[in-house]
């Protein structure tokens, strides 16, 4: 199932700006990043996988990281001043090409067990942490065309509940909130005309691995995603590198592989087989995460592993508007 190659991403020059449409034409998707309660605060996965982004990130000139949640583990951060920001975040992502860039951040499971909001505060504390809110949408433009892209930050969570140590997450604690974040999904959706559009969020809608598909985002969030012809959604929680794409329809990123390892592949029957095109149970390195070059033609999905091993690589198209 993986093919080991050399990474061979080109170098671009294009600055980032904070203006709007941002200029896009790299960038980087990591999940479940968040280390571990107890001194040092980091695995080995994680320290590898830093410091691979590090080099990817240099390589290819990434505009911005795309952070999908559990970014601390077990039970987030307590307060804005809380030391996990620098153990496990600040002093652990330190390449000169993953400092001087935005990371925009969302919320997984296991932050929600600690304070959201202190995360998002933090956006006024570090010069790279963008988390405005709990969830809130991008828009891009490539470099020298006409093409652009948007991105929704959408909060799992709020949607579907939280897990508590659970395979599936327990149904919405605050049923109106989660019906008012549909309803933004839906909005955003049907307003865009963007040539590439993204939706990430932390639970995956499709997954063979050990929470599998999320049933919650299968009922309430797959038909908006199919409805709108979304180009791809990007999640994590599960701890594994996943690629599964609908019959030539929306695509399915995870990149879960931030601070741990599960190549469960325990429901691989909930996944049509013919969806799944790249799982790495059968790799053997540590950690990784998955890189996103976007062209006036196409989305270039490239899945990293550390020492410069690309796993999968795949190609998607713009959406037919």
């Amino acid at each position: 199932f993986c093919h080991f190659v050399r990474s061979w991403l080109i170098c671009t020059s294009s600055p980032v700006t904070h203006s709007c449409p941002i200029s896009l034409e790299n960038f980087i998707a990591l999940g479940d990043g968040g280390g571990v309660p107890y001194a040092p605060y980091v695995t080995v996965v994680l320290d590898a996988t830093a410091a691979e982004m590090g080099r990817v990130a240099q390589s290819s000139g990434t505009n911005f990281v795309l952070n999908v949640g559990d970014n601390f583990y077990f039970q987030g951060v307590k307060n804005v001043n809380d030391f996990r920001f620098k153990e496990t975040f600040e002093n652990v992502f330190t390449a000169p090409s993953l400092v001087n860039i935005p990371w925009y951040i969302l919320a997984g499971n296991h932050d929600y067990l600690g304070n959201v909001s202190a995360q998002i505060a933090y956006s006024e504390i570090s010069k790279r942490w963008k988390f405005p809110d709990f969830y809130y949408d991008l828009k891009f433009k490539i470099p020298n065309t006409n093409v652009s892209a948007t991105i929704l930050m959408i909060d799992t969570i709020l949607i579907c509940g939280n897990t508590y140590d659970a395979k599936q997450p327990k149904g919405a604690e605050k049923p109106e909130m989660a019906q008012r974040h549909l309803q933004w999904i839906q909005q955003k959706l049907g307003n865009s005309k963007s040539d590439y559009l993204v939706v990430a969020g932390h639970y995956p809608v499709w997954s063979i691995g050990d929470h599998g598909p999320t049933h919650c985002l299968v009922e309430h969030l797959r038909p908006l995603l199919k409805k709108y012809n979304v180009t791809v959604y990007i999640s994590g929680h599960d701890h594994s590198l996943q690629f599964i794409r609908e019959d030539e329809g929306i695509a399915y990123v995870i990149s879960g592989t931030g601070t741990f390892i599960d190549k469960s592949t325990e429901h691989q029957e909930k996944v049509p087989k013919d969806w799944l095109h790249f799982s790495n149970s059968n790799c053997s390195t540590l950690g990784g995460f998955v890189s996103i070059k976007i062209t006036a033609d196409n989305m270039l999905i490239s899945y990293n592993q550390p020492h410069g091993m690309m796993v999968f690589q795949t190609e998607l198209p713009k959406r037919k508007l």
